[in-house]
This record gives structure tokens, C-alpha cells and sequence, in this order.
């Protein structure tokens, strides 16, 4: 009798014990085929090439960007200043109005490309800012590339002209910061 129990036992923990090798490697196999099933996914996602915006593409989508920013000044600055009684006929750089102007102005280049990569007129052209180095524009690199960058670019007008003669389209401010403007496919 004892031997009997001893036997069943034994066929018992065999039969558990073949049935956690099936499942470890039913286990295995899915993992397998997860880790099959993901590189697939990767391969087959398109690669499209990369195509630069040149000068003109991106100095339409600026002009468009003046237009808005200066829309912004007029529908919120403007409005504020008269209730106020704040002078807008002073035209020197350190005016209030100049420097509210400035202020709506690098926010809304800033805070468009930190959150959006564009601008609303590069999102009319179909163009958006990216890092060279494939990473997240972060706020170091946007905020060099709006300020410090376009200050330089726009001190040295040479700096947007460039563009038009560098393999990656790049202005002064881009190749500071390491940044490029390329067309989004769709």
C-alpha cells in the first residue's frame, strides 16, 4: 500500500512537473514571438528620406509667423496699453510697447517649437524643427536656437541666407543649437 502511495506520488509530481515545463515553454514561445512581432513592426515601418526645407520654404513660414505675432500684438498689447494709457508712439528699442512686442514674440517661437517642433506658418508649409542628434528638442536647445541663435542670424543677415547653400539647410541658429528644419510626410 505504501508503495502505491509512494508510486502516485511520484507520477503526481512528474505530471506537475511536465506541466510546468509545457508552460514555460509555452512562455518562451510567446515571448519569442513578441520579441518576433516587434521586430517585424520595426521593419516594416517606412522609412521615408529626409528631405530639408530650403530658404524660401522657410522664409514664407516665417513671413507667416510675423504676420501672427504681429496679430497678437495688436489684438492683446495694443488694447491693454490704451486702457492703460501707455504711450505707443515711442519707437526706440527700450519703448514698453518694444519690449512687450519682443516678449509675445520669442514666447510664441519658443513655446510653439518647445510643445508643437513648428510654428503655425511652418504648419501651413509642412515643415518642423528636429534635433540632428534624433533626441526631444529640449529647452536648452530651443531656447538657444529662438533667442541667442536668431539674435546672431539676424545680426548677420548672412545667417538665414546659408540656408540656401548647406547640405541640411541650415541657418547660423541651427547649426548652433544642431538643429535642421525638415518637410513632415504624410
Amino acid at each position: 500500500m505504501e508503495s502505491n502511495y509512494n508510486q502516485e506520488n511520484k507520477n503526481q509530481i512528474e505530471d506537475r512537473r511536465s506541466e510546468e515545463m509545457m508552460i514555460h515553454q509555452e512562455e518562451e514561445i510567446n515571448s519569442e514571438n513578441k520579441v518576433q512581432l516587434k521586430t517585424e513592426t520595426i521593419e516594416e515601418l517606412p522609412q521615408y528620406p529626409i528631405r530639408y526645407a530650403g530658404f524660401w520654404m522657410r522664409f514664407w513660414a516665417y513671413l507667416l509667423d510675423l504676420i501672427i505675432v504681429g496679430s497678437l500684438v495688436r489684438l492683446l498689447i495694443k488694447p491693454v496699453f490704451r486702457i492703460l494709457d501707455i504711450s505707443l508712439a515711442a519707437f526706440n528699442m527700450f519703448a514698453p510697447i518694444s519690449i512687450a512686442s519682443a516678449v509675445i514674440f520669442y514666447l510664441y517661437f519658443v513655446l510653439m517649437t518647445k510643445y508643437f517642433q513648428q510654428t503655425l506658418g511652418k504648419m501651413v508649409f509642412g515643415i518642423k524643427v528636429v534635433d540632428l542628434n534624433k533626441d526631444q528638442l529640449t529647452w536648452g536647445t530651443v531656447l538657444f536656437r529662438e533667442w541667442i541663435g536668431r539674435f546672431i542670424s539676424a545680426t548677420i543677415i548672412v545667417g538665414y541666407v546659408i540656408t540656401a547653400f548647406l547640405p541640411k539647410k541650415q541657418g547660423l541658429h541651427d547649426l548652433f543649437s544642431d538643429t535642421s528644419v525638415i518637410h513632415i510626410e504624410k
